[in-house]
C-alpha cells in the first residue's frame, strides 16, 4: 500500500515526523501507530471531499495525535498488560498535555487543538473534558476513527490484533455514540481501501512464517 502523499503545507513536517516516529520508538507496543493513522486520516479526508488545506492539517494532526504521552511516565505507557483505574487515569491526561505542548507556538494552535479532542465522543462521553459535539474539530473526529481502528487491527502485549471484521463491526456498531455518522459511514463505505495495509501485513507475516518453516 502507497503512503498518503499530501502537499506540503509546513515546511516543518518532516520534523513532525520525526517527532513521531521517536514517540513510536519510546512505546515498543504502538510502533508505526502515527504512521497508519496519519495515512487511513488522509485518505478519509480525501473521500470526505475535503480541501487541501484541510487534509494536511489533519494529516500533521493525525501524526502527533498521541504526542502527549512524552509526558506519561514510562511505567505506564510501557506496562506489558492492562492499566489499572488510576493509571488509566494518568492516562487520560495524555490529549490534554499534548495540546499545551503544541499550543506554546501559533504556528501550530489548530493542530493543537485537535489533538486536546481526538479521544472525545459524538455524544459527549469521551475525554479528557467530555466536550459536547460543537466543540470538537471535524479533524478530532476523523483521527478518533483511524485510531481506533488501528488500535483494534494492531496486536497488543495483552491481546492479539483483531480481525477485520470484529473492526468494522465494532466502528458500526458506535456510530453515533463514539464517532461522527457521516465520517464513520464513509469509512466503512472504504474499508477495503483504508484497511488494506492491514491485509498486506498479515500476508506478508504468513510468508514469512511458511518461508521459515524447515
Amino acid at each position: 500500500m502507497e503512503h498518503c502523499h499530501c502537499e506540503e503545507r509546513y515546511e516543518s513536517h518532516e520534523l513532525v515526523e520525526c517527532i513521531a516516529n521517536a514517540l513510536d520508538a519510546r512505546d515498543p507496543y504502538t510502533g508505526n501507530h502515527s504512521r497508519r493513522v496519519s495515512d487511513m486520516a488522509c485518505m478519509l479526508c480525501r473521500y470526505l471531499g475535503l480541501s487541501e488545506q484541510e487534509t494536511q492539517t489533519i494529516h500533521i494532526a493525525a501524526h502527533l495525535h498521541d504526542i502527549g504521552k512524552i509526558g506519561i511516565p514510562d511505567a505506564i505507557l510501557c506496562k506489558p498488560g492492562r492499566l489499572d483505574d488510576r493509571e488509566w487515569g494518568i492516562m487520560k491526561d495524555h490529549p490534554k498535555i499534548g495540546a499545551e505542548i503544541l499550543c506554546t507556538s501559533p504556528h501550530f494552535a489548530e493542530i493543537g487543538k485537535i489533538i486536546q479532542h481526538h479521544h472525545e465522543r459524538y455524544d459527549g462521553k469521551g475525554y479528557p473534558n467530555s466536550s459536547e459535539l460543537d466543540y470538537i474539530p471535524l479533524g478530532a473526529r476523523i483521527i478518533a476513527v483511524c485510531d481506533s481502528i488501528d488500535a483494534m487491527a494492531s496486536a497488543r502485549a495483552y491481546r492479539k490484533a483483531l480481525p477485520l471484521d470484529t473492526c468494522r463491526s465494532e466502528i458500526e456498531k458506535n456510530i453515533g455514540t463514539m464517532y461522527d455518522p457521516q465520517i464513520a459511514m464513509t469509512a466503512l463505505t472504504h474499508w477495503d481501501e483504508l484497511t488494506a495495509m492491514y491485509r498486506e501485513e498479515n500476508e506478508n507475516s504468513y510468508k514469512i512464517s511458511i518461508d521459515i518453516v524447515p
